[in-house]
């Protein structure tokens, strides 16, 4: 039986990146209404023509709401969720201290099923209907991820997480179990209605070079799978790397080397890159994901916006949980822009939700699935209440246009804007 119906609002979506428009707005096209049939969009414009396009269909009206596609967070580590907003380290001793012992818990598939569902639970409350996940070592870990995502019929990427030394001895494989595990693994979940696998050594410090060996040999073996991994977060992790890779050129090479370095591989942070590795990434059409929250919160650094946009990189937007500080897109739009600020490249609010959209879903390489309200794509969106609270609706109140008031929610907004989320055009939030 075919379910279809119209909705309406203020219906964002965009026909290029706003990066590359003569004016960041030039890129974002605003509709009425939005026709939905069987979980995919079907057509934008107005409410009138709409309903003579489709008479029978339902109205679900949102009023003065934005209207946009579900936000896409490129880079998480679902089970941090229970220690995020831990005080006070950097990486290395951040993962000792807090992500390692945590981990250590999700060889329990009880634990695992628990903490996965909370985690897709409280990202979806903040309008984040795709994530791409590391696990940890254990398969139940991407059991339980899977499943979870499977019952809510979002469209996720994850992986087994893989490491043999520096790590605790409860949180290591071998060369061996890495690659025959995570194989096992994808031929149970890739491609499954909307889930896809992505191979996942965690970074090169915590992967000995017979592991990324075998990684490369996976991902050879699966080339439509997503490699993820970490790059260049922080400059003593940078120095470890070059400690452990003496004949390595820089921190890109240790992963290019063991052919883990593709068009579908997606690099978090990024941060201190260097310029063969700008241009080697570059060329090869790789994703970078930059994770402004964790980036802050943990001491990182700041990306570089500006410059890796001009140069044509590939790059989304992340929560990073849970080094990042937050499960909201919002805030992550939020502290992009302050990074901007400091590097002296404030970004618009249409660059804002386009990376958090758009952008994230290239980089997963999911943008013809996911990621815009355009004809055949997946009816992913979320709406948002641009006067959620007193503060932000007295602000929108006095905005001169759309953008303006769309920016004070991006600013102060939090989970009380999103006013609903669709998931395959099912909506999420009861009651609304």
């Amino acid at each position: 039986m075919r379910e279809e119906f119209i909705l309406t609002g203020q219906v964002l979506s965009f026909d290029a990146s706003p990066f590359e428009a003569d004016a960041p707005t030039d890129a974002a096209r605003l509709s009425d209404a939005v026709l939905v049939r069987d979980g995919k969009v079907v057509e934008l414009g107005s409410r009138a023509d709409l309903q003579a396009l489709a008479p029978e269909a339902p109205v679900r009206d949102h009023g003065q709401d934005l209207v946009l596609a579900g936000f896409v967070d490129a880079h998480v580590h679902f089970p941090q969720t229970a220690m995020i907003a831990s005080w006070g380290k950097r990486l290395i001793d951040w993962l000792g201290s807090y992500t390692f012992p945590e981990e250590m818990k999700f060889g329990d598939r009880a634990y695992a099923d628990e903490i996965a569902g909370r985690y897709l639970d409280l990202t979806l409350a903040h309008g984040t209907t795709t994530v791409c996940s590391f696990c940890t070592i254990h398969p139940e870990s991407v059991d339980a991820f899977f499943t979870a995502a499977q019952a809510r019929g979002q469209r996720v990427v994850a992986g087994k997480t893989c490491m043999d030394r520096n790590a605790p001895e409860g949180l290591r494989d071998t060369a061996q179990t890495a690659y025959d595990q995570s194989a096992a693994l994808i031929d149970r979940w890739h491609g499954v209605e909307r889930l896809e696998y992505a191979v996942t050594p965690r970074f090169s410090p915590t992967s000995t070079p017979e592991q990324l060996e075998a990684m490369g040999a996976l991902w050879r073996a699966h080339p439509s799978c997503l490699m993820q991994t970490h790059l260049s977060e922080q400059t003593d992790e940078i120095e470890w790397v070059k400690s452990l890779f003496p004949t390595a050129r820089d921190y890109l090479d240790t992963y290019e080397m063991f052919g883990l370095l593709g068009a579908r591989g997606v690099y978090g942070h990024a941060i201190h890159l260097e310029e063969r590795e700008r241009h080697r990434l570059r060329e090869f059409g790789a994703a970078l994901v930059h994770c402004p929250t964790s980036n802050t919160f943990i001491g990182s650094g700041l990306f570089d916006m500006a410059g890796l946009m001009a140069e044509g990189q590939r790059i989304g937007l992340a929560t990073d949980t849970g080094g990042g500080s937050s499960f909201s897109m919002l805030r992550t739009m939020a502290a992009a822009y302050e990074i901007g600020q400091l590097r002296g490249r404030p970004l618009h609010a249409a660059e804002l939700l386009w990376l958090a959209t758009q952008g994230s879903a290239q980089a997963l390489r999911m943008e013809d699935k996911i990621g815009n309200i355009a004809p055949g794509m997946e009816a992913d969106i979320v709406v948002l209440d641009l006067a959620s609270t007193p503060a932000i609706a007295q602000r929108s109140a006095g905005a001169q246009n759309l953008w303006e008031a769309t920016f004070a929610t991006i600013m102060m907004g939090d989970d009380r804007a999103i006013s609903q989320v669709y998931v395959s055009g099912h909506p999420r939030q009861e009651g609304r």
